[in-house]
């Protein structure tokens, strides 16, 4: 009798695992369809048995899985802690149909994304974009965009993985960094396991470390658990034949979520969910993950205005608060650091604290905006890059281009200083009292014509400022340089344009000859910052120093000393954004930020 029930019990769980809604509890036995054999009367009442212990069964896992996901145990809870004992026995522990948004959730998450009105390129470029790593060996750390819109999206995500590739996290030891360049060694396992890590990492950022929430599809979800490897893509495939979200309805009806408070239980989902991030849907699934991991109400309420959609028309590019949502885990509208006061409790809202990755823009060197230290200065070296219509990602092997030397340190202070008295959004000019103030926090003594002149007009512009304090002597706190060397610094970059593009760099075609390859762009770039405080004024340095003849420079010195010309690129520009000075080469084509 036993062993009958357990096989019911089997049974039941395995009806509840179908992708479609169970069916209405009937009567009646259903129609025989013509040719089918007849169904005995016995079979009739063990049919609607089975069919009413899957809905039971059913139910009883959504019970448990609500209960392990808000930490609740004892009371009460016994047969549900039976019926995962079960699961576990019967090897289908991870079955879960999961939470179905309600029609006003659906409603709120599909026009906070999209508003109301989206065009229908709009949706396919979200609808059509996996989260695939490149094929191509040389870029193989990286991940493919084929649509335009998702790529701040790709990008962040991209940057977190490289943060696991590079700097070998998984021993958690900062002290043994063996980052390499050598992208084609990497392994399929550990490229998925730092994706994996990414993710979960991200969604627990946006969750305040407190919980995450997994976005999958109701249609493939549980046609794919439990199937081969080889399977899985076909099986996801031949599922999203003709499948479009194109609502709030369509996110009610195909969308289910799971919510973890355990690390370690949401990286076990998101590694058993790869094959579905991997499919037309990931990027869209992984956004919507995130929003609902920090709760659509939160996001809203970071925003300076909610009114408009987080997918900016007319072309579908993901706004600068999606972005920052996924480095910083909050969806602010603005780059700069803290908050700015406009009055009548008013503010402007930006980044409130350190992150991990951080981010630069070409809209800074335009005079759009100003990126604050938070995202200039992140824990490791990683930005993301945007451009006016697209997000790429730089990164450096070494975590030491961010260490500071006497030069870049004190202007830091000094920045900081003046950036916390700019009330202007980043414009870069202060009141005269904010001006006394920056002098007193940063022990500045100024002599008085100095003092009347930058005061003259009413307010004090950066640019003026900072050229007072480059000829003003260290005793009185300025950064008069008479040696020239403090400020030197060389090192390496390298840029990531996850568009699949023509490729002529180094001179990489096809065996034909005929066709340029197509596939990311990875290009090094040597940097140099000189130790003169224009790249003009370095340049006409030059004879001067290699004409000394002294032999007391190490070759690192030497290399400073005696720099290739200079290249332009617009990523260039975004690269002096951080480092000011900056002179950047390379080989081949020029990094592209579009």
């Amino acid at each position: 009798m036993a062993d009958q029930e357990e096989e019911d019990l089997r049974i039941a769980l395995r009806m509840s695992m179908q992708h479609s809604p169970p069916e209405p509890k009937r009567s009646k036995p259903r129609d025989t369809p013509a040719g089918a054999p007849a169904v005995s009367p016995d079979e009739s009442p063990r049919r609607l048995q089975r069919e009413l212990m899957a809905a039971a069964a059913e139910k009883r896992m959504l019970a448990a899985r609500t209960g392990s996901a808000s930490g609740l145990a004892g009371s009460g809870l016994g047969s549900v802690s039976k019926v995962e004992k079960k699961e576990k026995e019967l090897g289908v522990e991870s079955v879960n149909l999961g939470k179905e948004l309600s029609q006003e959730e659906a409603k709120q998450l599909f026009s906070m994304v999209f508003g109301t009105e989206v065009s229908k390129d709009i949706l396919a470029q979200w609808t059509n974009q996996g989260i695939r790593f490149s094929s191509d060996p040389e870029t193989s750390m990286g991940l493919v965009q084929h649509e335009g819109g998702p790529c701040g999206v790709l990008a962040a995500i991209q940057a977190f993985v490289l943060k696991y590739i590079l700097f070998s996290l998984d021993e958690l030891s900062k002290s043994q960094f063996a980052a390499s360049n050598n992208f084609a060694s990497l392994t399929e396992d550990a490229k998925a396991r730092a994706l994996v890590r990414s993710m979960g990492e991200i969604l627990f950022l946006c969750g305040d470390n407190k919980r995450a929430a997994v976005a999958t599809l109701s249609v493939i979800r549980q046609k794919v658990e439990g199937s081969e490897d080889g399977l899985k893509e076909e099986i996801i495939g031949k599922a999203l034949e003709g499948l479009s979200i194109e609502s709030g309805y369509d996110l009610q009806t195909i969308l289910r979520v799971d919510t973890y408070t355990s690390q370690a239980s949401a990286l076990q989902r998101l590694e058993e969910m790869i094959p579905i991030f991997q499919s037309r849907m990931g990027a869209m699934l992984f956004l919507i993950s995130a929003l609902l991991s920090r709760g659509l109400d939160s996001v809203q309420d970071d925003r300076d205005d909610p009114s408009l959609p987080l997918v900016t028309a007319p072309f579908g590019h993901a706004s600068q608060e999606i972005v920052n949502l996924l480095l910083c885990g909050q969806a602010v509208p603005n780059v700069f650091d803290e908050r700015i006061d406009l009055g009548g409790g008013m503010f402007l809202k930006g980044i409130s604290r350190n992150v991990e990755v951080g981010f630069l823009t070409l809209l800074e060197s335009l005079n759009f905006c100003k990126v604050g230290q938070y995202l200039k200065c992140p824990r490791w070296p990683i930005w993301v890059v945007g451009s006016e219509s697209h997000y790429t990602v730089l990164f450096a092997l070494d975590i030491t281009v961010q260490d500071e030397n006497e030069l870049e340190e004190r202007e830091s202070q000094i920045r900081k200083a003046f950036d916390a008295q700019d009330q202007s959004g980043g414009g870069g000019f202060i009141s005269v009292e904010g001006f006394h103030q920056v002098l007193k926090e940063t022990s500045i003594k100024l002599p008085p014509e100095k003092l009347d002149h930058l005061c003259s007009t009413g307010f004090i512009v950066w640019s003026e400022f900072w050229q007072v304090i480059l000829d003003l002597d260290k005793s009185m706190g300025g950064l008069k340089d008479s040696s020239g060397l403090m400020g030197k610094k060389v090192f390496d970059l390298y840029h990531f344009n996850g568009i699949a593009k023509s490729d002529l760099n180094g001179g990489q075609v096809t065996s034909g000859g005929e066709t340029p390859v197509q596939r990311p762009r990875l290009t090094k770039l040597r940097v140099s910052v000189p130790p003169r405080w224009t790249p003009e004024e370095f340049m006409a340095d030059v004879a001067l120093s290699s004409g000394s003849g002294g032999n007391d420079s190490s070759g690192k010195d030497a290399e400073v000393a005696k720099p290739e010309p200079s290249q332009h690129a617009p990523l260039v520009d975004c690269i002096k954004t951080r480092w000011p000075r900056a002179i950047c080469n390379w080989v081949g084509d020029p990094p592209s930020i579009v």
